[in-house]
């Protein structure tokens, strides 16, 4: 099974189009059984194209017809873009929902932050899948802290899940996001990986990240249940596959 989450940017990019055309060829190409995508925008200037649905169109548009995707919406960014959460696959999806992870549901509000969970079924196991955009430890008014107990919360009943997504925390800094998943019982697929490289999925300052000088590993894939991770690798980082976003994607395949 390849697995693949992407802070994609969508409309926010320059050359949109062209990344897009990027993304759709690389899943083409490896066939990633599940997709998390975030920051999936529509906006009123791209005549409220959904950055997924057509990512699926110039997948089908490639041969492969299979895929379908889950959308929601978290907030307005930059009052302009309606910016959601997505799920894309090629099996079968037997359920999905969403649901908020702040306390305030206010969609103008650019810190509203909502889930995407799908439940999958791949090789004949129903599997869960989340597609996350996650705070800031920190934050006074929505700490991840909160966001991370409702997350849980879902993923906890799974049998198996996997979280998906930018969590906004590095692990080098102790007792904040990234050590908090981990307490609740998840394993970090770039931890159990028999291959991987630097992990590193930003490089610099970003949105959220204004003052950042280095190298960063935000983006994850966390899963609940022991698995054989072949290999984790950082992609659309310009030496495997273009950049086409200001995050790098993670993909990685399990036996």
């Amino acid at each position: 099974m390849k697995l693949l989450t992407l802070n994609c940017h969508s409309w926010q990019e320059e050359n949109t189009l062209e990344k897009l055309n990027i993304l759709a060829g690389t899943i083409a190409e490896r066939e990633y059984d599940v997709i998390a995508l975030q920051e999936v925008s529509q906006s009123e200037a791209a005549g409220h194209e959904n950055y997924a649905k057509l990512l699926i169109e110039k997948l089908h548009e490639l041969g492969q017809k299979e895929y379908t995707f889950i959308w929601d919406m978290s907030h307005f960014g930059y009052e302009i873009y309606e910016e959601g959460v997505a799920i894309i696959t090629k099996h079968p999806v037997f359920s999905h929902e969403s649901f908020f992870i702040t306390d305030q549901h206010d969609i103008h509000n650019w810190k509203t932050r909502r889930i995407v969970k799908a439940e999958v079924e791949v090789d004949g196991r129903l599997l869960s899948f989340y597609s996350c955009h996650l705070g800031w430890w920190h934050d006074e008014e929505e700490p991840a802290r909160k966001q991370l107990d409702r997350l849980l919360e879902h993923a906890s009943s799974d049998k198996c899940s996997f979280l998906m997504g930018d969590f906004n925390g590095d692990p080098s800094v102790r007792g904040e996001n990234y050590d908090y998943v981990l307490k609740a019982g998840f394993k970090d697929t770039y931890a159990l990986a028999a291959r991987k490289d630097n992990g590193f999925t930003v490089k610099g300052k970003i949105d959220g990240w204004d003052e950042n000088k280095q190298d960063l590993r935000i983006d994850y894939i966390f899963v609940n249940k022991p698995v054989n991770v072949a290999s984790s690798a950082v992609v659309f980082n310009g030496s495997n596959k273009p950049v086409v976003s200001d995050h790098y994607g993670v993909e990685i395949e399990i036996q």
